[in-house]
């Protein structure tokens, strides 16, 4: 098989550009080249006007101050950049970071400093004493105010985006997009009937060569191959998991012919580690992550953690309100059950939201009032199917307040619903 020519090498190539910090920068690079040939030809053709015309020396030391501006900012830039690795890592979570790499106002600045960088160096070489490319020289100008302009959107940007209550804000917003997008792809292609499985056991199992996470799997492209061999696939591992070479990712059952493994296989995207495009639960877990390394001995900044609970419970509220049978089968267009998904049920999206914030912030009276309010919340809105698993983790929770609470009073406090963790309105306990 070609290196392009599987999905999953495609998939995982535009992962690979979505997260460089270089690929955009280049074409920035070779546009400014390409954009001062452009302003010698205009230059020839005798523009711009009388009034915007330079001396040799005058347009060197204009274009000689933007070179070295342009390199300055560049570094400027990267200095940023290293300073929220160390945040992201030190305070946050480092899965942030897949997050922060894709930012297209960081790869417009980018490409922007090394066009105009390139656009002025381009011009130096064609000043003479007798020649001077006056528009180039005005345009290189009017790069740098641009310049200028989108690295104080870039610092304001920033500065305020990486406060973790907007990293939260962001991480939840994505994650609801993505869980209401296929949530609606999957109702789109229910099958007609049940969609039951063919009952004899697979007739081929079809394993993955590499190792790896999986992120994504091209869901219209295995119906479509299923549809071809009158078959059904069925998706023996959960988005996420880690596989080792030789995992067996599809068990084919029923079919007139035998499909090729390799393209099967090359259907379904590993990489490194998990991603959000298809995952909305790997949101979920950024969340919680930011959460429980707030309450962590050496930050010990449990609002922090309020504030991120905020988010976690618009996203449980969304995740909630939906059905969720733990096993999706999606139909061809004739509505014949080709493909059965793995996914996960309300159970694993509370628990993933709730286990490690209760056991970690469990001294925390701000915690545990807050993640009570959040509970009390979901058993207020969300459908009575649903709250066998909330009364669960509010059974969870009381134990735990009752282990590092022993003094009545305290543990009363602590046995408190507030939205603000402390301060907040108190909710009478039914």
């Amino acid at each position: 098989m070609g290196v392009l020519r599987s999905w999953a090498a495609r998939f995982r190539l535009r992962q690979y550009v979505k997260a460089s910090l270089w690929i955009v920068p280049m074409f920035g690079l070779a546009l400014g080249v390409l954009l001062a040939e452009l302003a010698l030809t205009a230059d020839g053709a005798d523009w711009p006007p009388s009034g915007w015309h330079y001396s040799a020396t005058t347009a060197s030391d204009v274009l000689t101050a933007i070179v070295g501006a342009m390199v300055a900012l560049l570094g400027f830039v990267v200095t940023i950049g290293v300073l929220v690795v160390q945040q992201a890592t030190g305070t946050l979570s480092p899965r942030y970071m897949r997050l922060w790499y894709r930012d297209r106002l960081q790869k417009a600045v980018l490409a922007t400093f090394t066009g105009t960088f390139a656009f002025a160096f381009s011009l130096l070489r064609s000043i003479e004493s007798d020649s001077v490319p006056d528009l180039g020289v005005t345009l290189a100008g009017a790069a740098v105010a641009i310049s200028l302009v989108l690295l104080l959107i870039y610092l304001n940007r920033f500065i305020h985006s990486l406060r973790p209550v907007a990293i939260a804000e962001l991480v939840a917003r994505m994650g609801e997009d993505i869980f209401t997008a296929g949530a609606a792809a999957i109702r789109g292609a229910a099958p007609r009937g049940d969609g039951t499985v063919p009952p004899d056991g697979p007739v081929m199992r079809v394993r993955t060569a590499r190792g790896g996470a999986i992120q994504a799997f091209n869901v219209t492209g295995l119906v479509a191959e299923a549809a071809r061999h009158e078959c059904v696939f069925v998706v023996t591992r959960l988005i996420g998991d880690f596989v080792p070479p030789g995992t067996v990712i599809v068990d084919v059952h029923g079919g007139t012919s035998a499909p090729d493994p390799d393209r099967v296989a090359g259907l379904v995207a590993l990489g490194s580690e998990r991603t959000i495009e298809q995952d909305p639960a790997f949101a979920l877990r950024v969340l919680v992550d930011i959460a429980i390394r707030a309450l962590s001995p050496a930050v010990n900044d449990p609002t922090t953690a309020v504030q991120v609970i905020n988010y976690i419970e618009s996203f449980l509220h969304t995740v909630g309100s939906a059905r969720l049978p733990g096993r999706y089968v999606l139909a061809d267009r004739d509505g014949q059950a080709r493909l059965v998904l793995p996914g996960r049920d309300w159970e694993n999206y509370l628990q993933l939201a709730v286990c490690e914030i209760r056991d970690y912030g469990a001294s925390s009276v701000q915690i545990c009032r807050r993640l009570r309010a959040m509970l009390d919340g979901l058993l207020d809105t969300l459908p009575p199917g649903q709250h066998p698993a909330v009364h669960t983790e509010l059974s969870l929770l009381q134990e735990s307040i009752e282990r590092e609470f022993p003094d009545a009073a305290r543990r009363a406090i602590a046995q408190g619903s507030d939205r603000q963790g402390i301060g907040g309105h108190r909710r009478p306990r039914t």
